[in-house]
């Protein structure tokens, strides 16, 4: 298995039954509002509410066909139904679910270990998708069957970024997707090279919590370094400033093909 790059649109190899498949993936930035020190546990500040309407109000105007975020950021929407935990006679297959929905915008969670309690299959009227690692147990896979949420296995045991994109933009025709955390995921998707584009709503604290999540937080440091150009700077209401970059790749990482 490999990948390589083709302009600002990395593809996966996918080796299946000896032919090689493409992936496109979708462009993907990342939109956040950390403080000017990068924290982005916004709850700690107090920050007033036309803070997180010119936040939401951004995240609308980029336009994405989806928004990604973390188990634990999604807990909110999805509620807490009962999972009734029992051995299926019929071990259920480790493949990908589109459930039925009319085709619009998704709202997705990464749930390598399948622990979300879905009593809803959309948010605020976007279809969910959740991303697994296929050592979730069947029970749950039928459990989400049963409440109408889309599925698409990750990888094994930890989520392949690079993959699950692939999947996202050939299964649900996702093109335009917003990475909207936590820290950690973010971090994943840095030391991928699968941020195209960010978007920093910058609010105007100082935070200074030792161990707070961070804009992105990478298990090696070194992997989420990445040069950035930038697009645009917008002084917003509330002493908010918007700042767009864009990631700068190399013509090197534009044309060959790196294995993995």
């Amino acid at each position: 298995m490999g990948t390589w790059a083709a302009g600002d649109s990395i593809v996966r190899l996918i080796i299946m039954q000896g032919r090689a498949i493409a992936m496109k993936k979708p462009y993907v930035i990342c939109h956040m509002i950390p403080s000017l020190d990068g924290r982005i546990v916004t709850r700690r500040w107090q920050m007033a509410k036309s803070g997180y309407d010119a936040y939401e109000r951004i995240h609308r105007a980029l336009k994405g066909d989806a928004w990604i975020i973390g188990r634990i950021s999604m807990a909110p929407y999805a509620g807490n139904s009962r999972i009734a935990r029992h051995k299926l006679a019929t071990p259920m297959p480790r493949t990908d679910y589109v459930a039925p929905h009319t085709p619009a915008t998704y709202a997705i969670c990464i749930d390598p270990s399948g622990k979300l309690n879905w009593n809803v299959n959309a948010v605020d009227g976007e279809h969910a998708i959740t991303v697994l690692s296929e050592s979730v147990p069947d029970d749950y896979l039928s459990f989400l069957r049963k409440r109408g949420v889309s599925y698409l296995f990750g990888g094994r045991k930890h989520i392949d970024v690079p993959l699950m994109l692939g999947k996202l933009r050939s299964l649900f025709g996702i093109k335009r997707l917003l990475l909207e955390g936590g820290g950690t995921i973010n971090g994943r998707f840095a030391a991928a090279d699968a941020i195209d584009e960010l978007s920093i709503v910058i609010a105007p604290y100082l935070d200074g919590g030792i161990g707070v999540p961070s804009l992105v937080d990478c298990v090696s440091g070194v992997e989420g370094v990445r040069r950035l150009k930038l697009i645009s700077s917008e002084v917003l209401t509330s002493d908010l400033v918007w700042l767009r970059y864009k990631v700068r790749r190399s013509r090197r990482q534009g044309t060959k093909a790196t294995s993995r």
